[in-house]
């Protein structure tokens, strides 16, 4: 009897601490509130497994500018661009194991007012969960997580041949211009041959002094070409700089550089406001890395301009 009693009070026990299907189900509407929706809440953190978080974090926050929009999918997990409200139902709870479990919710986009944008449009997603110390966390949506596992190798790939091409742009190029406090390359990518480690690019180079919270420019040149890539002890390092000729022999030169390539490379070449565009976003990005505190840079003779 006492055996049975003890039975009893063990199933009756782990009964009670066995998630129901309500709880589940208020937990996952809970977690609906913390879906990324063009920004990532800091208070996410709390309702998010770590590893979830982080890879959100760094997606979201810690890519260089330059790379914003080939992320862009990242910021439209549920609503899009269209100034909408995610209106989340929660459908389902199913747990794969004591410790995972995948919630299917819909979505509907309304408007400020409560109003739906569209009553019939209406979207499927999946919310997993994962339940860490006793309580269930976010640990994915729509399996985003791999993709942010991806885009970040990606990224850092991209990192390395920046930060290979511009210290060759600095050391090898920069050196040879008046120079003062600063030296910030600003690259913008043509074309890439992975395959030969060749990247066909327009690039700028600047020399600057910081006076208060202005960088003032005191030289700077363009240097357009192919950049030819090796990997040496793991490292990647410039092998050399085909780079197209000053005056008259420049068109040539460029023609035959950049190949079908060279339409391309002239669309970005001969509009100043893509080349100041990414010079303001390089700028942004070094400002960031080095700890400067700057809110203008200024050529001499020109109103600065603000970062």
């Amino acid at each position: 009897m006492k055996r049975l009693l003890l039975i009893l009070c063990v199933v009756f026990a782990l009964a009670a601490c066995s998630d129901t299907e309500k709880q589940l189900l208020e937990r996952a509407t809970e977690l609906c509130n913390y879906i990324p929706d063009h920004q990532l809440l800091e208070t996410s953190r709390e309702y998010m497994t770590d590893d979830f978080y982080n890879v959100l974090d760094t997606m979201f926050y810690r890519l260089p500018d330059y790379e914003e929009c080939a992320h862009e999918w990242l910021y439209y997990f549920v609503t899009g661009n269209g100034g909408t409200i995610a209106d989340y139902e929660v459908v389902s709870v199913e747990k794969t194991d004591p410790t995972h479990a995948i919630a299917t919710i819909n979505v509907r986009q309304k408007w400020e007012d409560g109003s739906f944008a569209d009553p019939d449009d209406l979207e499927t997603h999946l919310l997993y969960m994962e339940k860490v110390n006793g309580k269930w966390l976010m640990s994915d949506f729509d399996e985003h997580k791999q993709d942010c596992i991806r885009n970040i190798e990606i990224s850092k790939r991209e990192l390395a041949k920046r930060e290979a091409i511009s210290n060759y742009m600095i050391s090898e190029i920069g050196v040879h211009y008046v120079q003062g406090e600063y030296c910030v390359p600003v690259l913008m990518i043509v074309d890439e041959d992975e395959e030969n480690n060749k990247i066909w690019l327009d690039s700028w180079i600047f020399w600057y002094n910081l006076s208060g919270d202005t960088l003032k420019t005191v030289s700077g040149g363009n240097h357009s070409g192919c950049i030819t890539l090796k990997r040496d002890n793991g490292e990647l390092t410039v092998v050399s700089f085909e780079q197209t000729v000053d005056g008259a022999g420049y068109e040539a030169s460029a023609k035959r550089i950049f190949g079908d390539k060279y339409e391309i490379y002239e669309n970005i070449h001969s509009n100043h406001n893509v080349s100041e565009s990414a010079r303001q976003i390089h700028l942004r990005e070094y400002c960031k890395q080095h700890n400067l505190d700057v809110n203008y840079y200024q050529d001499y003779g020109w109103q600065a301009v603000k970062l």
